[in-house]
């Protein structure tokens, strides 16, 4: 199979307007727009403490242990409507993440290449990928039905494989597979059709291309022995990015990751402000996020968390401090991204639906994984947890759905969400019939039961609300309702 290392720069191409400068100024912004934009910036001391357990090596990539180059002076102000989008990602609370590439069909999760595979053999995986069961109405309408707002598909994981039509390499899903179809274009059509939002994983590293050079710290074992220009390795990845954001309809986000290969690289200058400033002009929009495991760097929309809850960092790679900005907790449902056969070990309903809540209670959004099989299909365990935590959230959605984080930090019991009025009290594992809620400066209304609307009796003192649940909580999550004046 005959294969590019360089973009196919054509007259007229995407690529050729990747290449040129961006110009132009953003303007209709309000005081308080740029009041908000300048608040959501700001970060907030991190409540991490020393990780219990370090993630696996074939799966994770360790903390950052040196900083790389990052453009302090750009000054970046978000345009209205990314505003208005960062609110709407706020409100969403739930997304699906999809990691499917040519990884699948050796089912041994997506980090498999790096263990020493040639990239030349690695390639030729793409002469047999034919997922005859793809479905992309059956994906979304199952995700939708889930409860879940948005999906985050890999367009390009570090294998270097491009799911979608691109005319930037032939290593992609339609030239270099007998499947021939561009299911991002599948995908991001039925997303429209059943008003699920679309966002966008992209890899800034690639251990197959010669021109991804200087070598990161992973994928030094594939096989590449030339030393490419990283000049085209920029043109070729700004051909791609202007691809998804001007042929797929709306995209919610671009979900970078990979920044981590070179944080051992003193003064390495991955050109992330002229990659946001591009995406921003393409779909201002479009939220940009970037799992790099520090704070958001100028141009950044949303701050992603790694296999923990803000504030936590069991998995080793979240120890950063917390922003203002939108937040995201990205966890699988067994213990890869990636489809691997031999990982059956999914966690259960009660497990995903307190994480979710946990996460809500944190004011972060939870992007649960599932890792397509390489027949199409979605694994038949993940479409069992995906329909038991839509069942769940078709009754307690309202009490996540819209939410902020609640006046009272998380407790080991239970959080609290916010909306309105109302405060809901997530009770997950209490073992008493009584509940003080440290709530002050409200007038508490009313407390009631949110499925049943049954009268919680209570008692408001100045530090706060008890409440009389009467028996032990058993429930998954037994939420009260408080409502407060005002």
């Amino acid at each position: 199979m005959k294969r590019t290392v360089r973009p196919k720069a054509r007259s007229g191409s995407p690529f050729q307007h990747a290449l040129a400068p961006f110009s132009g100024t953003l303007s209709g912004f309000s005081l308080p727009a740029i009041a908000l934009a300048c608040f959501l910036a700001f970060p907030q001391p991190a409540s991490g403490h020393v990780p219990e357990n370090q993630a696996q090596a074939e799966t994770e990539e360790p903390p950052s242990i040196a900083p790389v180059f990052i453009d302090t002076s750009y000054d970046y102000i978000p345009s209205r409507q990314n505003i208005e989008a960062r609110e709407a990602f706020q409100d969403d609370k739930f997304g699906i993440f999809l990691h499917w590439g040519l990884y699948s069909m050796l089912a041994q999760g997506e980090w498999y290449m790096n263990r020493g595979i040639d990239h030349e053999e690695y390639g030729k995986l793409a002469g047999g990928f034919y997922p005859s069961r793809f479905n992309a109405s059956e994906w979304v309408s199952a995700i939708k039905e889930s409860g879940a707002r948005y999906i985050c598909f890999t367009t390009r994981h570090h294998e270097g494989f491009s799911m979608w039509n691109t005319g930037c390499s032939d290593f992609n899903i339609v030239d270099a597979t007998p499947f021939g179809r561009d299911v991002l274009k599948e995908l991001a059509d039925e997303c429209q059709k059943q008003g699920i939002r679309l966002h966008l994983y992209y890899s800034h590293l690639d251990w197959t291309r010669e021109d991804y050079y200087p070598l990161g710290r992973t994928g030094r074992s594939t096989g590449r022995e030339k030393a490419g220009k990283w000049e085209d390795y920029c043109a070729f990845m700004d051909c791609q990015i202007e691809e998804l954001l001007t042929r797929y309809g709306p995209i919610g986000a671009i979900w970078f990751d990979g920044w981590w290969d070179h944080d051992q690289d003193s003064a390495f200058d991955w050109g992330l402000t002229r990659q946001y400033k591009r995406i921003h002009a393409l779909q201002p929009a479009c939220l940009i996020g970037n799992n790099h495991h520090q704070v958001p760097f100028p141009g950044e929309d949303i701050q992603i968390f790694e296999r923990d809850l803000p504030g936590e960092n069991l998995a080793g790679l979240s120890g950063q401090a917390i922003s203002r900005l939108p937040l995201e907790t990205c966890q699988t449902m067994n213990g890869m991204w990636g489809y691997k056969i031999a990982d059956q070990d999914y966690k259960d309903s009660k497990t995903l639906i307190h994480y979710l809540v946990r996460a809500a209670g944190k004011n972060a959004n939870l992007l649960l994984n599932i890792g397509p099989q390489p027949d199409g299909q979605l694994p038949g365990k993940a479409m069992e947890r995906l329909k038991e935590i839509g069942r769940w959230l078709k009754v307690y959605g309202p009490s996540l759905y819209g939410t902020r984080q609640g006046e009272m930090s998380p407790r080991d019991w239970g959080v609290m969400t916010r909306k309105g009025n109302i405060r809901y009290i997530h009770i997950l594992d209490l073992p008493d019939k009584a509940l003080f809620v440290p709530l002050t400066g409200k007038k508490v209304k009313k407390a009631y039961v949110f499925e049943s609307g049954e009268k919680v009796p209570f008692r408001q003192t100045s530090d706060g609300i008890f409440l009389e649940l009467g028996e032990v909580p058993a429930s998954i999550d037994h939420v009260v309702c408080i409502e407060v004046a005002g």
